[in-house]
C-alpha cells in the first residue's frame, strides 16, 4: 500500500507542477501559419509570451531575430469570432479574456514581407501560454497592493478556487453539449429505423399486391 500511495502522490505533484507549464517551440517559414487549440472556460484570462529566432546558415545556429521581423497573432473563440488580431514585434506578449467556453484557436505567423530575412531558412518561435491563475503575476500583485505573505497566499488560494469552479462549470457545459448531441443522434437513429421499417412494410405490401395481380392475370388463382 505504501509504494502505490507514494507513486500516486508523486504523480499528483507532477501534474500540479506541470499544470501551468505550456511552453513549447516550433518552426515556421515566411508565409506559414501555425495554429493551436486551447480549451478555455469562460471569463478566463490568457497570457501568451513568445520570442523568435532565425536560422543562421553560416553559423548553423538559431540567433535572435532582427527588430524588423514580427509576428501576427490571431485568436478566435469557439464560434469563430475574432477575439484578438494584432501585430507584434519579434518578441512580445499577447493577452485576451475568453467570454465563451470551449476551444479557442490561437494562430501565429510572420508579419514580415521581406524575403531576404528568411532567404529560404526557417524561423523558430518559442511560445508559452498561461491560463487562469497561472497568468497572474503574484509578486507584482503583492508589490502593488502591499500584501503580506499570508495575504498573498490567501489571494492565490482564492484564485485557484475560482479557477477550479470555472473548470467545473466548463466540464458541466461540455457534458451538457455531449448529452444533447447524444440525444439528437439517438433520435435520428430512431427515426431512421422507423423509416426503414415503414419502407420495408410498404415494399412488402407492394410486392404481395404485385404477385397477386400477376397470378390473377395468369389465372393461377
Amino acid at each position: 500500500m505504501g509504494l502505490p500511495a507514494m507513486g500516486l502522490r508523486a504523480l499528483l505533484l507532477l501534474v500540479m507542477c506541470a499544470a501551468g507549464a505550456q511552453g513549447l517551440y516550433f518552426h515556421i517559414g515566411e508565409t506559414e501559419k501555425r495554429c493551436f487549440i486551447e480549451e478555455i472556460p469562460d471569463e478566463t484570462m490568457v497570457i501568451g509570451n513568445y520570442r523568435t529566432q532565425m536560422w543562421d546558415k553560416q553559423k548553423e545556429v538559431f540567433l535572435p531575430s532582427t527588430p524588423g521581423l514580427g509576428m501576427h497573432v490571431e485568436v478566435k473563440d469557439p464560434d469563430g469570432k475574432v477575439v484578438l488580431s494584432r501585430q507584434y514585434g519579434s518578441e512580445g506578449r499577447f493577452t485576451f479574456t475568453s467570454h465563451t467556453p470551449g476551444e479557442h484557436q490561437i494562430c501565429l505567423h510572420s508579419n514580415s514581407t521581406r524575403m531576404a530575412l528568411f532567404a529560404g531558412g526557417k524561423l523558430r518561435v518559442h511560445l508559452d501560454i498561461q491560463v487562469g491563475e497561472h497568468a497572474n503575476n503574484y509578486p507584482e500583485i503583492a508589490a502593488k497592493d502591499k500584501l503580506t505573505e499570508l495575504q498573498l497566499r490567501a489571494r492565490q488560494l482564492l484564485d485557484q478556487v475560482e479557477q477550479i469552479q470555472k473548470e467545473q462549470d466548463y466540464q458541466r457545459y461540455r457534458e451538457e453539449r455531449f448529452r444533447l448531441t447524444s440525444e439528437s443522434t439517438n433520435q435520428r437513429v430512431l427515426w431512421w429505423s422507423i423509416a426503414q421499417t415503414v419502407i420495408l412494410i410498404l415494399t412488402g405490401i407492394w410486392q404481395m399486391r404485385h404477385l397477386k395481380s400477376f397470378f390473377e392475370a395468369k389465372k393461377l388463382v
